[in-house]
Order: structure tokens, then sequence, then C-alpha cells
């Protein structure tokens, strides 16, 4: 009997131990939705490309993981994470609360970047836009820029996307000093600022990246410092299964490392032309 026992546990015991390395060997699966340039889009071939997927496959050299990218429609995105079609998400999702409840994050690979962007003809006074705004942690000098940045805009109209961070944000802070219009899409934003129907707007950089660069962009400019923390959230994080935490705890070192060695800013200016790095306190 007791060698049957001892047998049974023997049994066990190399099927748990084969499991564990079929799951350490396992190709990771990342779900991008391909339609977010610059975060992420599909080239001419069909394949993922973009700061999300060039972001992936750093992290997953770094912790030595099998992983592959697949596109996935927004709207699905969650949904197929949690029944397992793929075992993370990596599509410019920023962290909330709200999604929180339903899926586990990494630590956040990048903050979301608001920025207002003012017609080039205003000739507003300058501001340091070396100074970051941060709601979260609300530090002197983040204070002063706010109060700079809503003196220099007073009277001035500006555009915000409806539904949007953005738009809370300008209501929250700036609403006795501008005047506040708000747009069904972004293009219709853009449209009216080169129109000059509105002295500028606020929205995530990447929003503004396509824009800026474009022929119509040209008579528009960035003004004034980063925005964000508070109600944009802690910035943008891979999407994981809350029980996945392994491999949440894999993904959060890697992010640690190419943050510290540089690699991740290298991989942000090409894809951004700016710093979307977070700082180490950020994580």
């Amino acid at each position: 009997m007791k060698t049957l026992k001892l047998m049974m546990y023997a049994v066990i015991a190399t099927a748990m131990v084969a499991l564990a390395q079929a799951q350490d060997n396992r190709t990771i699966r990342i779900a991008t939705e391909g339609a977010f340039p610059p975060w992420n889009a599909v080239d001419t071939s069909g394949n993922p490309v973009g700061f999300d997927i060039d972001v992936g496959a750093a992290l997953c050299e770094r912790a030595e993981l099998d992983c592959e990218f697949q596109t996935q429609a927004w709207d699905g995105i969650i949904p197929g994470l949690t029944v397992g079609k793929y075992d993370a998400v990596m599509a410019g999702m920023s962290i909330t609360e709200k999604r929180k409840q339903v899926i586990a994050f990494s630590n956040p690979y990048a903050l979301t970047s608001n920025y207002f962007v003012v017609r080039k003809s205003l000739d507003l006074p300058a501001l340091d836009d070396s100074v970051r705004i941060d709601l979260s942690s609300e530090t002197e000098k983040g204070k002063r820029a706010l109060q700079a940045l809503k003196e220099n805009l007073k009277g001035t109209t500006i555009g915000v996307q409806g539904s949007t961070n953005a738009e809370a944000f300008v209501q929250a802070h700036l609403s006795d000093e501008v005047e506040i219009r708000t747009y069904d899409k972004q293009d219709n934003l853009n449209l009216d600022l080169v129109a000059g129907r509105i002295d500028g707007g606020l929205a995530d950089f990447s929003v503004w990246k396509a824009f800026l660069e474009s022929q119509d962009g040209a008579s528009a400019e960035l003004y004034g410092p980063r925005i964000s923390g508070g109600l944009f959230g802690p910035g943008v994080g891979i999407g994981l299964r809350k029980e996945d935490t392994a491999l949440a705890s894999k993904f959060n070192t890697a992010i640690k490392s190419i943050i510290a060695d540089g690699t991740l800013e290298t991989i942000s200016l090409k894809w951004f032309g700016t710093d979307v790095v977070p700082q180490p306190s950020d994580n």
C-alpha cells in the first residue's frame, strides 16, 4: 500500500512539474488593436507595428518570454483576454479603476501625455515646457505651472472632445478662464482650430502628433507643460488576467529594466518624438 501511495505521489509530482514547465515555455499571446497609431497599427504585410509592439518585444526579450502579437478589435479586447483568447493586452490601454474591476494591469510602461495645442498666431507668452503637471502629486512647481497656464489661456476658446478626460480637466480647472467648446470627433476640433474658430484644444499627445505633422497642423503648436496623473490615470499598462500574477511579475521586472537602461526612452522617441516614460517614482 505504501509503495502504491509513493508511486501515486511520484506521478502527481511529475505531472505538476510538467505543467509548470509547459506554462513557463508557452508562447505568450499579446493582443493589440492595430488601429491606433503610433501606439499600434498594421503594416502593408498585415503585421502589427508601433510603440506597443516594440515595447512588447523588448519586454519579452528581457523577461525571456516567447511572445507573439495578434490583432483584436477594441470593443472585444478585454472580453477576449478574460476568456483566454490571449494572455495579455498592449493597445495603448490606460489604467483605470473601472477596468481594474475586471482585469489586472502591469506597472505603467507609458504615461498619458496630455498637452494643449494653440494657434501660433495667438503669440501667447512662453511657458516652461520642461515642468510636468502631475495631478496625482501636486508639487509646488506643478501648481505654479498650472496657474501660469490658466492665466495665459484666459479669454481664449478651447476645444475638447466630449466625454473625455480632457473635457473633465478643462471643466474642472479652466472653466472660469476659457470658453469651452466640445466636439464629437477630434478631426472636427482640428478643422475648427485650423479655421480659427477656436484658439486651442487639449488632447493626448498621440492624438495631436499626426495633426501637428500635417500641412494643416503647421499653423498650430504644443503649448505649456505635459499634464498627467489624477483623472488622467497613472498611465498605460499591460492588461492581464487577475490570476496571472507570475506573468505580471515578470512584465513588471522587465518594465523596470528597460526604463533603467534607457531602452524604453529610445522606443518612445522613435514613435512619439518625445519622452512618455514613467519616472521611477511613478512605479
